[in-house]
């Protein structure tokens, strides 16, 4: 089972998907994630990713294409995926369709009110990039329950920024939903529940 999930940042794509992968046994891939790495490990690829997003900026296609075309085509993934972050445009969900055959697609909805209240409380741990936020609270302040690592706040976990990146998402990404809907593949959740909610209503849906 191939699931891609959608919504504007801050939506608890990230949560939603561990939660997805564990129970249904799918590898969890984040866009988000891989191009951080890349950018902390000097590569040009990731490097080139970074100029865009940290500034609240869309990675452009043929850079984001180009990483998936070679990353799914790994064993690991075989068996079905979880993705998070992919595809953000009309032209990446048609070269997805291209790559893999996706066969549900969660779509979280949240107001952007919620979603800035969110921003600004996330931290992420350094080392095993743990997320904290308004529902998730270390017992430690900024220290990782899971690793002991120190918790950071995102350069472009501002207000300013994810404005910027809703607006974005609206002008660049809701037509995706219309592609899936289309595909009659497209499932839409209420996002503005606890995590455990949430992730209910996507387990009900999918099972």
């Amino acid at each position: 089972m191939n699931i891609v999930l959608l919504g504007p940042p801050m939506t608890g794509k990230g949560t939603q998907a561990e939660f997805i992968s564990k129970h249904f046994k799918l590898v969890h891939l984040s866009t988000g994630d891989m191009f951080r790495d890349l950018a902390n490990e000097q590569d040009s690829l990731g490097l080139k990713a970074k100029e865009y997003w940290s500034k609240g900026n869309l990675v452009p296609d043929e850079l984001t294409i180009e990483l998936f075309k070679k990353e799914l085509k790994k064993d690991k993934y075989k068996n079905g995926f979880v993705l998070d972050g992919f595809p953000r445009t009309l032209n990446q969900a048609k070269e997805l369709k291209k790559i893999a055959k996706i066969n549900h697609v969660i779509n979280i909805v949240s107001t952007d009110e919620s979603i800035i209240k969110r921003t600004i409380l996330r931290k992420t741990c350094s080392n095993c990039k743990k997320i904290y936020g308004l529902n998730i609270q270390p017992k430690k302040k900024d220290i990782c329950d899971i690793c002991g690592g120190k918790l950071m706040q995102r350069v472009d976990d501002n207000e300013e920024t994810i404005r910027h990146r809703l607006k974005v998402y609206r002008e660049n990404t809701n037509p995706i939903e219309e592609f899936y809907a289309q595909e009659k593949i497209l499932i839409n959740i209420d996002g503005d529940q606890l995590p455990e909610e949430v992730f209910d209503d996507v387990r009900n849906s999918l099972e």
